[in-house]
């Protein structure tokens, strides 16, 4: 069954590379997603087609919103994954970008319909975008992990390999599947400080999109998301100076990173949602008036 709605079918895209997000678990600190809403708008991408939520959400889970105008319901406005296509001028090639949150059900069906639509636009590359929680300090350069097949798309990039096993998301459903086409598939995770989980990630998100630079040869302005990564720096630098436990605990991510490979124990660390949690009512406190 084709899931995927054209509004207006991109003919004649040259050798395009297909670009996904999700919110939600393959989201932490809305990386992902931040750095594909960044391609979208630099890149002056058209809407063209859209997964409608009615096949793909639980509206439960993924709910619709309302907007209120002067006590009155003005609309609702109903969850879909969006796909547009982007023609930068003086690129080598297109691309077709895929964001929405991650479907509730039929991830097999939703995937194909994906995929099928992209390969009837002549796409023979997949890339996938993801961030996760890590015991990583914000500190030291975003650490970007990835896997590919083949694997010489990302060979020399600096990717750390993952050793993760168990439970996976739509972004990784979706690169198997792409990879069992034939096609070329490359996934790239950004790790977020889990300590700094309820925050949008402005570094995480930069990273990714230069990360998708690198695999599509296609350079993007993000002049105002390098502006964001200032004004987080500020923000959480500030915040930390100001609570000697996230000092302490960040310190200590710093001596692990710095001299532990990846993969290795950090110890008996806080949980993320607890240092998440604690900086959050931080934040709180800081805005309530004095």
């Amino acid at each position: 069954m084709d899931l995927v709605e054209w509004i207006t079918r991109p003919e004649g895209l040259r050798d395009p590379v297909l670009v996904c997000a999700f919110r939600g678990w393959n989201d932490a600190g809305e990386s992902a997603t931040a750095a594909l809403a960044v391609l979208v708008g630099s890149l002056g991408a058209a809407h063209v087609a859209t997964v409608p939520g009615e096949e793909i959400y639980d509206y439960q889970a993924t709910r619709p919103t309302v907007s209120i105008d002067h006590g009155e319901l003005r609309g609702i406005e109903w969850p879909d994954v969006e796909v547009w296509a982007a023609r930068p001028e003086g690129a080598p090639r297109d691309l077709l970008l895929v964001a929405g949150a991650e479907p509730s059900y039929r991830w097999r069906t939703f995937c194909r319909s994906i995929l099928d639509a992209a390969e009837g636009l002549g796409v023979r590359r997949v890339v996938t975008l993801g961030a996760l929680l890590a015991d990583v300090p914000h500190t030291r350069p975003t650490r970007l992990g990835g896997l590919a097949a083949p694997a010489s798309l990302i060979e020399g990039k600096g990717y750390r390999p993952p050793t993760y096993e168990g439970p996976t998301g739509i972004v990784g459903v979706l690169h198997g599947l792409a990879s069992e086409r034939g096609l070329e598939a490359a996934s790239v995770w950004a790790s977020v400080p889990h300590y700094l989980g309820a925050l949008r990630s402005a570094p995480c998100a930069l990273a990714l999109v230069r990360a998708t630079e690198g695999l599509t040869g296609v350079a993007v302005d993000a002049s105002e998301l390098e502006q964001a990564v200032g004004e987080y720096e500020t923000q959480v630098t500030s915040a930390v100076e100001r609570d000697s436990a996230l000092q302490q605990l960040v310190t200590r991510l710093e001596q692990e990173v710095d001299r532990m490979p990846l993969g290795e124990d950090h110890g008996d660390l806080p949980t993320g949602d607890a240092l998440a949690r604690d900086f959050e009512r931080y934040l709180r406190q800081r805005e309530e008036p004095s």
